[in-house]
Order: structure tokens, then C-alpha cells, then sequence
């Protein structure tokens, strides 16, 4: 029996495009694999299988910054250091552990 096919074409941000392709490269998946696999998740779910949000504070990354975002940011750092308001490396970290945790459960 052969198996039918359909095509997709859709437009994608050319950077957004090939980040997702390499990830997916990583993982062993083709990109055909990944569609595919996301549409029968749209059809098993009956909707989009995950929920569209913008994640809150999510943290910039250092080249998504102006140098006068990062250098605010550095002050900002600076003051809290001598200032000294810290907080034990194990006590951020364990912190940190529990918000993704609950995030991932959403």
C-alpha cells in the first residue's frame, strides 16, 4: 500500500528556521518528522498541543541587549554587591530548581 502525502508550505522567519532545524538536526528528526508529528498533536489535542504565552521575565540573553541594557543591568549588579544584598549560590540555584519545576508542571 502506498502511503499518501500531502505538501506544506508555510513561511518562516529564515533565523528562527534554522535554529528549530538545527535542534531538530541534534535530535535526529527531519523536519518533515517534526510537521508531521505536530499536526497529529493538533488533531490528537484538538487544538495547538501547548499553550501560546509569552514566558514573564523571561531573562534577555547578553546580544539581545543594547550596550546601554547590559551596562544598566551591570550597575544595577554592582550596587546589590556592595550593597551586599546576596543570597548563597545554593539557595538561588535550589530556588531556580523549584520555579522551571512548577513551570514545567503547567
Amino acid at each position: 500500500m502506498a502511503i499518501k502525502s500531502a505538501n506544506v508550505a508555510a513561511r518562516v522567519e529564515p533565523e528562527i528556521k534554522e535554529k528549530a532545524e538545527t535542534i531538530l538536526s541534534e535530535l535526529g528528526i527531519p523536519v518533515s518528522t517534526a510537521i508531521n508529528m505536530f499536526y497529529r498533536q493538533v488533531v490528537l489535542w484538538n487544538g495547538i498541543p501547548f499553550r501560546p504565552a509569552i514566558p514573564a521575565n523571561r531573562p534577555l540573553a547578553r546580544d539581545e541587549m543594547s550596550i546601554e541594557e547590559f551596562n544598566a543591568r551591570m550597575e544595577i549588579g554592582f550596587a546589590q554587591a556592595e550593597a551586599d544584598e546576596s543570597s548563597p549560590a545554593d539557595e538561588v540555584f535550589s530556588r531556580l530548581i523549584g520555579e522551571v519545576s512548577s513551570d514545567s508542571a503547567v
